[in-house]
Formats: C-alpha cells, sequence, structure tokens
C-alpha cells in the first residue's frame, strides 16, 4: 500500500517539523506558510512551499493527501473556508493545541472535511520553520481524537503519519484531551509567567543574577511567543479556569500553612508525589488494537484514559 502523501497548512516550528519528520520517512510532502519569507527559507532547505493555500489543497484534493492544520486557533476559521472551498471533503486533520474548539470550527466552517483532530505533544520555547527538528516528536504522545463518529480510515491515516514521525499515539476524546491539556501544558504557561514576573519584580537584578536551574527550569516556556500562548490558553479557557481553581486553592492552603504554623510539608509532599507518578507514565504500556469490531473509538478512548499509547495495528 502506497503511503499517504501529506499537506501541511502553517510551517512553523509544529508544521515545520511534520515536514521535515514526513520527509524523512519517505512521505511525499508539501505545504505552505503565512509569509513569503518563511516559504524562501523552507525551500532553500528543498522543501515544496508555497503561500498559495489553495494551490495546496487544489493539490491535496487531487492526490487524495491528509491534510494537517499547523495554524493558530484564531486564524483557523479563515483557514477552513478555504478547505470547504478548495478541498471540501478532504482527509483533515490538525495538531491546534485544543480539540473542543477545533472540532467545533470545522463543524461550522468545513462541514464536509472528514477530519480527525490531533495534537502531537511536542514543542520548544522557540518558533518558526528555523526552530522546526525532524526528531521533534521523537518518543513524544501524539493525542488522536476518539470521539463517536469519526471516519476510521481517516484516523489510521493520523496514527500512521504520528508513527512514522516516532511518535506514540494516544487515543482521547476531545473534551478529555482538553481536560488534561489545561492541567499540564496550559497551567504551566501561565505558571510560568508569573513566577518570571514574581522574578523580575524587585527594584534591581540581584535576584535575577542569583537564579539558576530552578528558576530556569520553572520559566522556560515563558520565553514562548507570547500571541503563541494566549491563543492556547485563551482558546481553552473553560477547561482551564478549572485547572487554575484547583492551583489557586492549593495556593491558598499553602500560605494558610506557612502563615499559621509555618509548615510547608502537605505542598511539598503532594507536589514529589505527583512528580513520582508522572515518572512513573513516562513508561506507559504498549498496546496494538484494531480498528474492527464492537465500538472500535469507544475501547481506543478507554486505553487512552489507562495512559497507555497505541503503538501498532494487531
Amino acid at each position: 500500500m502506497t503511503e499517504r502523501a501529506i499537506c501541511v497548512i502553517g510551517a512553523g516550528l509544529i508544521g515545520g517539523s511534520l515536514m521535515r519528520a514526513a520527509e524523512k520517512a519517505g512521505r511525499t510532502v508539501w505545504g505552505t506558510a503565512a509569509s513569503a519569507d518563511t516559504a524562501e527559507q523552507a525551500r532553500a532547505d528543498g522543501f515544496d512551499v508555497t503561500t498559495d493555500t489553495d494551490a495546496a489543497l487544489r493539490r491535496a484534493a487531487e492526490a487524495d493527501a491528509l491534510v494537517v492544520l499547523c495554524v493558530p486557533l484564531p486564524v483557523l476559521p479563515e483557514v477552513l473556508r478555504r478547505v470547504d472551498a478548495v478541498a471540501p471533503t478532504c482527509r483533515l486533520t490538525d495538531a491546534v493545541s485544543v480539540k473542543v474548539a477545533v472540532a467545533d470550527d470545522v463543524a461550522r466552517f468545513a462541514p464536509r472535511a472528514r477530519y480527525v483532530g490531533g495534537h502531537p505533544m511536542a514543542g520548544t520555547s522557540e518558533s518558526g520553520w528555523a526552530a522546526g527538528s525532524a526528531t521533534l516528536f521523537d518518543g513524544a504522545a501524539w493525542v488522536v481524537a476518539a470521539d463517536d463518529g469519526l471516519d476510521l480510515d481517516v484516523w489510521r491515516d493520523l496514527a500512521e503519519l504520528a508513527w512514522a514521525c516516532g511518535a506514540r499515539v494516544v487515543p482521547a476524546a476531545a473534551d478529555e484531551h482538553d481536560l488534561a491539556v489545561a492541567r499540564i501544558s496550559h497551567l504551566p504557561h501561565l505558571l510560568a509567567a508569573v513566577l518570571a514576573a514574581v522574578g523580575a519584580a524587585g527594584e534591581d537584578d540581584l535576584a535575577l543574577s542569583l537564579a539558576a536551574g530552578s528558576f530556569a527550569d520553572g520559566t522556560r516556556v515563558a520565553g514562548t511567543r507570547p500571541e503563541l500562548v494566549l491563543a492556547m490558553c485563551e482558546g481553552n479557557r473553560d477547561a482551564l479556569l478549572g485547572a487554575v481553581d484547583d492551583a489557586l486553592g492549593r495556593l491558598g492552603a499553602m500560605r494558610g500553612a506557612l502563615a499559621s504554623t509555618g509548615g510547608l510539608a502537605a505542598t511539598v509532599r503532594a507536589g514529589h508525589d505527583g512528580r513520582q507518578r508522572w515518572a512513573a507514565a513516562r513508561e506507559p504500556q504498549a498496546v496494538r488494537v484494531t480498528l474492527t469490531g464492537r465500538a472500535p473509538l469507544a475501547r481506543l478512548r478507554e486505553i487512552g484514559r489507562r495512559g497507555d499509547v497505541v503503538v501498532g495495528w494487531q
């Protein structure tokens, strides 16, 4: 069977890395960039990248390629309108960090597309084509939406693309994905922003001159371009509010204990236990699946809830 061609819309860090990884895996891949400068950089590196989204989508429709949207959430409606106009029934996925909002936009602006949401859990604080890498997804979790009613052929396409890029597939319902990433991705961006602001709040730079590993690790993602963080976090508002409330409750309890007894044991031990659970979860059970039989998507969702990963077909 010929491996499906890939059309990537958006050639920033994720889209650029995806193009590099897919090309390395032997896939036919082309894409688009929002700016002529980015397209020129990509072409200089040997990739077929244009600023003409319609042309790239027409080619995808003709080749029955998998279209991957790697654009920020605020510009997604505009891109989906072009999908609906040029390649309305294409195989479609995305790499946006929220899934419910994207699924809603697809239903509204490109309702005929064969859409299965995706989210590779990989990235850096850098951005743009030059920051991309063919190895960015190696060993990473790649969420593939597993809501009832999705196209199983496209689910297979996306899973095989994730594996080709070196990732491990984690099936999840869109709403469960958004609740999870609010706690482990979006909240950390906000906490990093607060920590960086507190560290820089003094009248002089003494504190910053003393800052070392713990400050650097805790604020790393605060170096991400603010517009990308805003699109990601504000696009997951409802789920993020719950995570923020949880964090504020824990901070409030910690402050109360510090003020009354001077003790921080409960906070520190809970944090240590959480870190240990995270370390254990980084060695998940590898599962091979089939998309046949009764309720395959429900079975896939259960795999994700257990913290396991899909590594291939039975």
